[in-house]
């Protein structure tokens, strides 16, 4: 497990991740959000991205799994995540989310990191997250 302790600027993760139609149909269907930009591939077709494409939440969401699953891991408490949405992620693609520690927040005990999610090597999301991440002695906060 990755703890406040154990952490280090500069120390990296990442996964990648096919999101299908699937994917978007279940986010759309529990958040109500059923645009046909994400759904809808005649609708999208007529649009300036030529194709579905994957809601920009959606992404942030497995930047919250890796976060809170993966690294830090488990016990892992959000802050604040904050993203800029830089290029469209067509429904069926590949994604790759990287988190890097970017500072150790002492005098809190949290932690800031730079969160990302490529496509064919090309930044889509860019943004940070602020963390309380699990302590050596099993307290979050």
């Amino acid at each position: 497990m990755n703890t406040y302790e154990s952490l280090q600027v500069g120390d990296a993760f990442s996964i990648q991740r096919t999101v299908t139609a699937e994917d978007v149909r279940a986010f759309a269907d529990v958040t109500g959000d059923d645009n046909p930009l994400h759904l809808d591939e005649e609708y999208a077709a007529g649009t300036r991205f030529g194709h579905t494409i994957v809601h920009g939440v959606l992404l942030t969401g497995l930047i919250s799994k890796v976060l809170g699953r993966d690294f830090p891991g488990p016990g892992s408490i959000a802050v604040s995540i904050s993203c800029k949405f830089l290029r469209p992620v067509p429904v069926g693609s590949t994604v790759t989310v990287e988190v890097k520690v970017a500072e150790k927040i002492e005098k809190y005990g949290h932690i800031r990191l730079r969160v990302f999610v490529y496509l064919g090597g090309k930044m889509s999301i860019g943004g940070e997250a602020v963390l309380i991440p699990p302590s050596a002695d099993g307290e979050s906060f």
